[in-house]
């Protein structure tokens, strides 16, 4: 086992009770956690402490005090004050592994707070979902520290973390850049489809899309990418805010990005819709919503 005996999870929604249920299978470990919505008993990270064997910090800096590793996994727009949450507690050489979906330039302001507080800044791009993969899935890492922790990080069980890049900011802006087309696909295939629906044609339009671009089953394709945008509109409205960030420090405007986002935002409010497993019956309950 690795020198890490002990970690904090910033942030104990999907992605942080994901990772816990991985880690808690080695022996030896304690796993700590914070969120800000515990206080709510009803909340998802709440409900996720009666089945998890975690210690319950009472804030941040009791949470962080005394680990190894904290990793940070909350919403994008908390990136920074989680960081900012943990200063007072965080040990000297405690790697801080940042896997939150911001732009590089919030990671790099995250970074300074706690390289000078102390700790080790780690920055941590996830490429894929973590759901299929898990603690397996596709990680980059960068910054000065990244060389130390990613062994480490093998020990623990992240099989798909490797070091991307020792500046800060390139490991986020290759996971923004790829939100633009994934996120703006989500979002354009809502869009395209539920006006397809309305003029009776999406059938034409989803076997247009199988000659155009072959390969993938677009009717499934398509479902299954609407229904990551109303399951999960909020934080991918949150993360393509980000990824429009990243775009204006490129020195572009983020005409697609910030639209993105608004059609995300837009998809999250009618959620009930995913309980129609055929896309034109679920295209259907998107529009009957509308109507209520």
């Amino acid at each position: 086992m690795s020198g890490i005996k002990k970690i904090c999870l910033l942030g104990f929604g999907e992605v942080g009770q994901t990772l816990a249920e991985d880690l808690l299978k080695h022996s030896g470990l304690t796993l700590s956690a914070w969120d800000i919505k515990f206080p709510d008993p009803d909340s998802i990270p709440s409900r996720g402490l009666d089945k998890l064997e975690v210690i319950i910090g009472g804030n941040a800096p009791e949470a962080v005090s005394g680990v190894d590793l904290v990793i940070s996994a909350v919403t994008a727009a908390e990136t920074l004050k989680a960081a900012e949450s943990v200063l007072s507690g965080i040990g000297g050489e405690t790697f801080f592994v940042d896997m939150n979906s911001a732009s590089p330039g919030m990671k790099q302001q995250a970074a300074t707070l706690i390289n000078e507080a102390g700790g080790r800044y780690v920055e941590a791009a996830v490429m894929s979902p973590i759901g299929p993969k898990r603690i397996n899935t596709s990680i980059l890492l960068g910054g000065p520290f990244a060389n130390d922790f990613e062994p480490l990080a093998k020990e623990l069980g992240f099989s798909g973390m490797k070091v991307f890049s020792s500046e800060y900011g390139k490991a986020s802006a290759a996971k923004m850049c790829r939100s633009v087309v994934v996120k703006g696909v989500e979002a354009i295939l809502t869009e395209s489809l539920l006006s397809a629906r309305h003029y009776g044609v999406e059938d034409t339009v989803v076997n247009s899309l199988n000659d155009l671009f072959p390969g993938p089953d677009w009717q499934v394709l398509s479902r299954y990418m609407i229904s990551r945008s109303l399951e999960h509109g909020k934080r991918r409205a949150e993360e393509m805010r980000e990824v429009a960030r990243t775009v204006q420090e490129a020195g572009i405007e983020p005409l697609m990005s910030t639209a993105s986002a608004e059609r995300h935002d837009w998809a999250a409010l009618r959620k009930d819709a995913l309980r129609e497993e055929d896309l034109a019956d679920m295209l259907d309950a998107i529009m009957k919503i509308d109507l209520q």
